[in-house]
């Protein structure tokens, strides 16, 4: 009987002792399947500023002022990822004896899902949603009377799926999509009827009445390309290269459009940054306007490179 009470006493006090791990374990096991939502948000403003005093060398006095507002929030759970992240940049520009000039302006919202058939693999079958407008009118100054953009005038959206590779370190991603919808929204009836962005103009009979309004949207089927990467170059110095590469089946297959952003970030703080970036952009279907021999008229030119150069000093808040 004693050797029986003891045999139980030690297994019991071996069970006591052992339940604490067994629990430790499964508490692990739990904390790294189990879904993580994260979310990120940033605020920027740039200001840059010159003015002259009696300065013999001449000089206009102007100031500049950029406000950004990046926010993410994404998900994960085993091999499922869900990425979402809008942008919304506006910029101003004020030189003496000019009214106000735009120089930025940008709303954009993108969301990323994507699945892979195990944890080894960099792999994945991934979805992608991309849509990007403007808040204000756009205008070829000095000439404010007649906008050359407005308010979804242009929009686009992109749509598609595809097959997605990682970088091990999740600092670069390669995007490869057979099947993507492109879809260009031009809303405001002037630019329509105009046939701005590739949308087909109004139809006008030879008394300049009207027979059959703009197109206000167009749609396209393609490739898409896309290749994003950032990493640091030396300490507080990073780099962010985006190129999207987009040709259509249908109207002009092989005639590329190419979207290509990179960007330099300077640390000084956790407050205070500076910037640099460079902007190209082709589109076949945004044709250029030239002034005609004739007076108030204008002839439509071919399609040609765009490119915009950023350089910024201001704050940064991350909440």
């Amino acid at each position: 009987m004693r050797f029986c009470f003891a045999i139980t006493l030690f297994v019991c006090s071996q069970i006591l002792t052992a339940q604490p791990d067994s629990l430790f374990i499964k508490s692990k096991v739990n904390t790294i399947s189990h879904a993580k939502w994260e979310q990120k948000n940033r605020a920027g403003l740039d200001i840059s500023e010159v003015a002259f005093v009696n300065w013999n060398a001449g000089g206009s006095n102007s100031i500049s002022a950029l406000l950004g507002l990046a926010s993410s929030y994404n998900y994960s759970y085993r091999n499922f990822y869900w990425n979402n992240n809008g942008v919304i940049r506006y910029g101003v520009n004020k030189q003496e004896e000019q009214k106000l000039r735009k120089t930025e302006d940008v709303i954009e919202l993108n969301s990323n899902i994507g699945f892979r058939t195990d944890s080894i693999t960099n792999w994945f079958y991934s979805a992608q949603f991309n849509f990007r407008t403007q808040f204000m009118n756009g205008y070829n100054y000095p000439n404010r009377d007649n906008p050359i953009s407005r308010f979804m005038a242009p929009g686009y959206l992109f749509m598609g799926g595809g097959v997605e590779h990682k970088l091990p370190n999740k600092k670069g991603v390669f995007y490869f999509s057979p099947l993507t919808v492109k879809a260009t929204f031009v809303l405001d009836k002037d630019l329509a009827n105009a046939g701005s962005f590739g949308v087909k103009p109004a139809v006008y009979d030879d008394f300049g009445n009207l027979l059959s309004e703009g197109q206000r949207i167009r749609n396209e089927v393609g490739i898409l390309l896309t290749n994003t990467y950032e990493t640091k170059i030396i300490e507080n110095i990073f780099v962010k290269n985006q190129l999207s590469v987009y040709t259509d089946y249908v109207n002009s297959f092989g005639n590329v459009d190419i979207d290509w952003f990179i960007n330099f970030d300077f640390k000084v703080n956790n407050y205070v940054k500076a910037s640099l970036g460079s902007h190209l952009k082709y589109d076949d279907d945004v044709k250029t306007i030239v002034a005609s021999n004739v007076d108030g008229e204008f002839e439509e030119r071919g399609a040609k490179v765009q490119w915009k150069q950023l350089l910024g000093v201001g704050v940064v808040v991350d909440f």
